[in-house]
């Protein structure tokens, strides 16, 4: 099982989770909406797409755009449509 936490608050867990250049991508229904807003960043990856980009809030406490998706990725990267990477102080560990 792979988890998203910030601030002690579990924000996402699978173990589906999948792995790109390092980072845990999650499907869209292991992410607990609740904690996300999508924010109006975005960036260019040559062979992912285009990523979206959210800001996590926990306790009032907000971190802009430490979690990201690829709503239509490229045909490379397509293991990756409906999920969601988080990085920055959102900490993602394995219970294995």
């Amino acid at each position: 099982m792979v988890e998203a936490v910030y601030k002690a608050q579990v924000i996402a867990h699978s173990d589906a989770t999948v792995v790109i250049e390092g980072n845990h991508y999650f499907p869209a229904d292991s992410v607990d909406g609740l904690y996300l807003t999508r924010s109006r960043a975005k960036s260019l990856c040559l062979w992912k797409g285009v990523a979206s980009y959210y800001s996590v809030e926990v306790d009032g406490v907000r971190a802009r755009n430490v979690a990201w998706a690829y709503r239509h990725p490229s045909p490379f990267a397509r293991s990756i449509k409906n999920h969601v990477a988080f990085g920055g102080p959102v900490h993602v560990v394995s219970s294995d």
